[in-house]
């Protein structure tokens, strides 16, 4: 099926804590009354498994804080070691495969609302390529041209529109008590610089309350269904 033809795909992005959960599980259930639509989350969850076990008991804190040096190191010139980085490419490819079930849905006739999306201009932990730094050689290099390699084929697929939705670092931190402060930092220094391929974005403050965020992401919607000529009609999104 052409992708001019294949029913919306509207990304919705931003910083733990932003309310990215939230407000696309709501705005799924708002799309269904136009069409059949999916909720599709394409982050790696790599830290939510990082929470996980820092609460497990004796050593749990100890193996987090090893597994976030790791990870911090990667990022570095120097660039991941051979653990490290395929550790860091097999969370890659569990991206990989969520985007492609995506598409499929997509293809079958579902609209997307997806929370997160991802990209390629900016490397690291807000959805973009994790070993970007790794060497050129050896099996470390391998891994890194593989993981790019897939990337590249998934931003091709561009959303209809991204919704951004803005929150300032000590909102982050007061709302995500148990992310790391470095993390929220990073991921909110991050979130202006994304640009998805060109892809149409708009700007949403997510300090303010729920309903205000929803109008404005629904009204937005709206208008660049009208202007692709996705709007919808009646049981099934006109492909």
């Amino acid at each position: 099926m052409p992708h001019d033809t294949l029913p919306p795909l509207i990304a919705v992005i931003g910083c733990d804590g932003s309310g990215k959960s939230t407000v696309t599980q709501a705005l799924r259930l708002w799309l269904m009354d136009k069409g059949p639509t999916c909720y599709c989350h394409l982050g790696k969850q790599s830290g939510a498994i990082g929470r996980k076990i820092a609460q497990l008991p004796l050593l749990g804190r100890r193996l987090d804080k090893s597994i976030h040096s790791k990870a911090q190191k990667a990022q570095t010139e120097k660039g991941p070691g051979l653990v490290a980085a395929s550790i860091i490419y097999l969370f890659s490819m569990r991206r990989v495969r969520r985007f492609a079930r995506m598409m499929a849905l997509r293809r079958n006739g579902n609209a997307i609302i997806s929370d997160r999306f991802p990209q390629i201009a900016v490397p690291g932990p807000m959805d973009g390529l994790g070993l970007a730094n790794a060497a050129h050689d050896g099996f470390v290099g391998f891994l890194a041209r593989r993981e790019r390699k897939r990337y590249e084929a998934m931003v091709v697929h561009a959303p209809d529109l991204v919704i951004r939705l803005n929150i300032p670092l000590d909102v982050a931190i007061a709302r995500k008590p148990d992310h790391r402060f470095s993390s929220l930092a990073r991921k909110i220094s991050d979130v202006p610089r994304l640009t998805f391929q060109g892809a149409p974005i708009v700007e949403i403050d997510a300090q303010q309350p729920l309903e205000t965020v929803l109008s404005q992401a629904r009204n937005a919607i709206e208008q660049r269904l009208v202007m692709i000529g996705k709007a919808g009609n009646g049981e099934t999104w006109p492909v």
